[in-house]
């Protein structure tokens, strides 16, 4: 049945529609409906009717995150007609000859691109700002085709020549039009099951004869796999989708992979994210705004950082293409991200956004190189670059004489056992209870108020209380109470310079941390937390030479060595096991730099480390140490409610 699809082709003024394949579909889909437009999320009209929603960036604003606001609406194309066809079938009706993409141009120069990765790595990096970024640029062009005839036939050329998307798709709208190959899902939720699937760390294939030994390329993706900032990059994506998955899902996330995920010109390396949820697909959806494989983290301050180092709005650039499919009792949603994408304007104007994750081991170099192989895909469905085919698993330049590919056929069974190999070796370092099932433990009857000081690590923190045994909820600091009630209180990371008291977070951090000491009841201070209290107790702070973002280290706590992720960039200075001038904490930290790592004293304790970190495979264990010092027995519980009551 092409009816649908059939009329799309041949008519003249083409009304709203999407053609959609999904991943390792035989079909795809066509939809056709009318379009209408909300200024939020909630607002999508779900009304029992199938809706596709281009999402764009400055959605962020509902979350109360910092973004260049175009005015850009959600656009909804609330489908009243619908048809799948048979891939092949598909292909063979979509335009056959390329409308070509002229006056190809980039809105910002290698060099400059450059310079602006230097910068972020220097003053936002450096400065402790975040552990990653992700800045765009947009290469330019135009075309006199019309908008349906164009999309409809770039569309043809990423079914033909692109491989691994998730999505591969166009939609068509009046004034704007959108046509891409998406490699990540950012978040569905089907049928109560929440998944999510950061992508990060990238590989580029090489082209043509200057690396056409397949022993060569087989090599520099062995190396990849080794490379310390590819890895560490997708391991802080991570720990960023498992604050969303811990806000979405009563039981958190649960990590599978990783994977490679091979495309014509780029392969990646991917997790898969999945919990459960009964909250409305809209929710999930804000709650999860938006991909830190295309904002950074931690989220909030990385789309400051974002609005600070990108002069112009992102338009539907790393939002989300959001399909709301109706089922008995409500809907389902998959959502991917609106990344390998161009978006075709009025007038014929014609753009192809990239970023690249900016981590404190980026090369500005290649940085560069990663923006451009990024957009390499989409340019050249465009007609903007030449074509490189791609033949099962090898890249084909069209010379005859082969690409590189994945594996010499002489050992290729060995080659794929090496990656495996390599690929499963990643998680001997990471953290069991997010990679496994989780037993419950006994409920303590105590209650925890987690303050959020602007860093989402706190959800998950909270998530390991609840599994702890207590009753744990997350406040923002500016919302926090000077007087708790509650059993403990956990003052959370975030980022920013501790020393800076003109901050109004850290100023209202040292308010709530020095009421609560006051009291003697117990509290737990997490990385930027820590180093508020340290410098309280009267310990020096200071820049650490080398940021030590999404790190993991060994370190000694109180006698016991634990494998601890740390995200900081400041850090108190003190010799091991002495006591601070003021407040008369106990010391744990490096025996040869003095780096403080924790401290403790009646009724209070403070890590550096990130104990809720994917990347702290000793965290809750050690969490838990630190609980079962700090808070009191059943009958001293009760006995301080009594006497709390009385007052």
């Amino acid at each position: 049945m092409t009816r649908l699809l059939t009329s799309l082709l041949v008519a003249s003024d083409a009304p709203p529609f999407a053609v959609i394949h999904r991943e390792h579909e035989p079909t795809l889909d066509v939809l056709v409906g009318d379009v209408v437009d909300v200024a939020l999320l909630a607002d999508i009209p779900l009304d029992g009717t199938e809706v596709l929603a281009l999402v764009p960036f400055r959605q962020v604003l509902e979350r109360g995150f910092d973004a260049h606001d175009d005015g850009a609406p959600i656009r909804c194309l609330v489908v009243r007609e619908r048809e799948s066809v048979p891939l092949a079938e598909a292909i063979g009706l979509l335009p056959r000859h390329p409308v070509v993409v002229d006056d190809l141009d980039v809105d910002v120069s290698d060099a400059d691109y450059a310079a602006t990765v230097r910068r972020v790595i220097d003053e936002e990096i450096g400065r402790g700002e975040g552990a990653n970024f992700v800045i765009r640029r947009e290469f330019t062009g135009s075309t006199d085709a019309a908008p349906a005839t164009a999309v409809l036939g770039w569309l043809r050329a990423l079914l033909e020549h692109e491989s691994g998307a998730f999505w591969t798709f166009a939609v068509h709208t009046p004034g704007f039009a959108a046509v891409g190959a998406t490699p990540e899902r950012h978040v569905s939720s089907i049928d109560g099951v929440v998944s999510m699937n950061p992508i990060s760390g990238t590989f580029r294939h090489s082209e043509g004869a200057a690396d056409a030994s397949s022993a060569s390329h087989d090599d520099r993706l062995l190396a990849f796999l080794h490379d310390v900032k590819e890895r560490e990059e997708l391991v802080m994506v991570v720990d960023e989708e498992l604050k969303m998955m811990s806000a979405v899902c009563p039981d958190g996330g649960r990590i599978r992979g990783p994977f490679l995920k091979r495309m014509s010109r780029l392969t990646h390396t991917e997790y898969l994210l999945e919990g459960r949820s009964d909250l409305d697909p809209r929710e999930v959806l804000r709650r999860t705004m938006f991909a830190p494989t295309v904002t950074g983290s931690p989220m909030g301050n990385a789309c400051s950082v974002i609005a600070r180092h990108e002069p112009t709005p992102r338009g539907y650039y790393a939002g989300v293409l959001a399909r709301f499919t109706p089922r008995p009792g409500g809907y389902d949603l998959d959502a991917p991200i609106l990344i390998r994408t161009a978006y075709l304007e009025r007038g014929g104007r014609v753009r192809v956004p990239v970023g690249a994750t900016l981590v404190r081991h980026s090369d500005p170099a290649g940085e560069v190189a990663e923006t451009r192989a990024k957009a390499a895909g989409v340019l050249t469905a465009l007609g903007a670059l030449p074509r490189l085919a791609v033949v099962g698993d090898r890249v084909d330049d069209g010379s005859g004489r082969g690409g590189a590919h994945y594996g010499a056929d002489r050992d290729a069974d060995a080659d794929v056992e090496r990656i495996q190999t390599l690929l499963a070796a990643r998680n001997e370092h990471l953290a069991a209870f997010w990679r496994t099932p989780q037993a419950a433990r006994p409920q303590r009857g105590l209650e925890a108020l987690v303050i959020d000081a602007g860093d989402d690590f706190t959800t998950m923190l909270a998530h390991q209380l609840r599994h702890l045994g207590l009753a744990a909820r997350v406040v923002p600091w500016h919302e926090a109470p000077l007087a708790a009630s509650e059993d403990l209180v956990v003052l959370g990371p975030g980022p920013g310079d501790p020393r800076n008291t003109a901050d109004p977070r850290v100023a209202r951090l040292r308010e709530l941390m020095t009421a609560r000491l006051a009291t003697g009841r117990p509290l737990l201070a997490v990385c930027l937390s820590h180093q508020v209290l340290a410098d309280l107790a009267g310990l020096p702070i200071a820049p650490l030479p080398v940021p030590r973002q999404g790190v993991q280290l060994e370190v000694d706590v109180f006698g016991r060595a634990a494998a601890i992720g740390f995200y900081n960039t400041f850090s108190a200075v003190a010799p091991n096991a002495s006591a601070t001038p003021r407040l008369g904490l106990e010391v744990a930290s490096d025996a040869t730099t003095g780096v403080v790592h924790a401290m403790r004293g009646d009724g209070v304790a403070s890590v550096q480390g990130h104990l809720e970190s994917v990347t702290s495979p000793d965290g809750l264990a050690t969490l838990e140490r630190l609980l079962d010092r700090l808070l009191p027995d059943e009958e001293a519980i009760h006995r301080n409610r009594d006497l709390a009551g009385a007052r």
